[in-house]
């Protein structure tokens, strides 16, 4: 059975800790998956390993912070700057590492906040280049979805916000066979592509095309992933009462467990 590497940037915030739960006891449920989880901050959090540990998957706990220059505030919107670039490319970097010579498995984005059917993971596993399916609850759409040929390749997406992207669709959409990771080792994302385009830049570093895209989940018909986000928590009182300044780029998981809190 191939395995699945699911790649997932974290960053603290007041429910991090519940959403990384919740995700954990959902991939605990699927085998051979390879957990690579990657933390915005200067060194990984024992709390947050231990809910690593806890799941008995395969994983993979690291670092890399977020530039100072990149870096939002925990009031700025969601959409001012990419989030997880220097978290993925870090994951990207320890698979090329570990794994120059693996030609079997696949290669998924999964945010630490979205909702995933187990079935999606036994669609990705029998992708051959690159595997995409409809996510839900995104870019203004119910669903977005590829349209298909009668042959069963891609023609056009449905997507409203900046339809013109070569790929314009989510990063949750898609999964690709890890040797394209492999044979192409300078592919990775950057703050130097317009916004929107963190997944077009990728996908298109590894030579593909819209033919190339492998319909999954019974021929894009069926969703398995939404993408879910947890509202950010107004707290009255922050953390017991102490005092907490949640915009501080510096504050890290570390810091929230050398306080003795439990996030």
């Amino acid at each position: 059975m191939p395995m699945i590497y699911f790649v997932t940037p974290t960053h603290f915030r007041p429910a991090q800790r519940a959403d990384l739960i919740r995700l954990s006891q959902t991939l605990a449920q699927v085998p051979n998956l390879h957990w690579i989880l990657i933390e915005d901050s200067d060194t990984t959090s024992p709390s947050i390993g231990e809910i690593l540990k806890r799941t008995r998957l395969q994983f993979t706990h690291i670092n890399a912070k977020t530039t100072s220059k990149k870096k939002m505030k925990y009031s700025d919107p969601s959409w001012k700057l990419p989030r997880g670039v220097e978290q993925r490319n870090a994951a990207l970097h320890w698979i090329r590492t570990q794994f120059s010579s693996l030609r079997r498995g696949v290669l998924y984005f999964g945010d630490d906040d979205n909702t995933y059917d187990w079935r999606l993971f036994s669609e990705m596993r029998t992708i051959k280049k690159a595997g995409i399916w409809p996510v839900g609850i995104v870019g203004g759409l119910l669903a977005e979805a590829p349209t298909l040929f009668d042959n069963g390749s891609v023609s056009h997406f449905n997507a409203l916000w900046k339809p013109e992207r070569p790929f314009p669709i989510d990063m949750a959409a898609f999964a690709v066979n890890i040797s394209l990771i492999i044979d192409h080792p300078g592919v990775e994302f950057s703050y130097s592509v317009p916004r929107g385009y963190q997944e077009s830049h990728f996908l298109q570093g590894l030579n593909l095309e819209k033919f190339d895209l492998e319909a999954k989940a019974d021929l894009c018909t069926k969703v398995y992933v939404w993408h879910t986000r947890t509202e950010k928590s107004v707290l009255e009182k922050p953390l017991e009462e102490k005092v907490i300044n949640f915009e501080e780029a510096d504050f890290a998981p570390l810091e929230a467990h050398a306080l003795g809190l439990e996030l």
